[in-house]
């Protein structure tokens, strides 16, 4: 039993070093616009979900979905989130897809994480993406207008509609 848990620790020791060695030696190709091999790919949604699921406070929307939240959260999707998340007349944006990860593009796909963790990841940001910590710059309210905004997606008033249209930075 001894010699078998010895390889094992061997074996580990030896394939960490070897992935080390891979990353050190430039073998592993860093480029954002070169595919991903399938093991990157679900390797890095896995290490997402768990730490979003882990870390984000188990906090519920103080918003109703009220028409009022919903066009302030889809203005402040429109002029902050849009160019890369996608909007109604660029469903699958160019600038999104040029990241890797790539942006999730909520027109196609809306978001299916619970609303604690969609609001965690605007509030912090997702390390070695382009998603960055919009606590800095946007009150935790904006933020859950924004989240309301995503949870409704599929069903907003004609209203948020049409404002959603409209170019970033027009206003209501």
């Amino acid at each position: 039993m001894r010699n078998f848990l010895l390889g094992a620790l061997a074996g580990i020791i030896a394939l960490a070093a070897l992935g080390w060695l891979c990353l050190r030696l430039g073998v592993s190709d860093l480029r954002a616009d070169a595919r991903p091999s399938w093991f990157e790919a679900r390797l890095a949604v896995m290490a997402l979900d768990a730490s979003v699921a882990r870390h984000a406070p188990l906090k519920l929307n103080p918003l109703p979905p009220s028409d009022a939240n919903l066009m302030a959260g889809a203005i402040l999707y429109r002029d902050k989130c849009a160019d890369c998340h996608g909007r109604p007349d660029n469903p699958d944006s160019d600038y999104g897809r040029s990241f890797y990860p790539r942006v999730p593009q909520f027109m196609k796909e809306p978001p299916d994480m619970e609303e604690n963790q969609d609001f965690f990841i605007i509030k912090h940001g997702v390390r070695w993406t382009a998603m960055p910590a919009w606590g800095q710059v946007m009150a935790d309210s904006e933020i859950w207008q924004v989240v309301t905004f995503l949870t409704h997606l599929q069903h907003l008033p004609p209203a948020v509609q049409l404002e959603l249209r409209k170019p970033a930075g027009s206003g209501s």
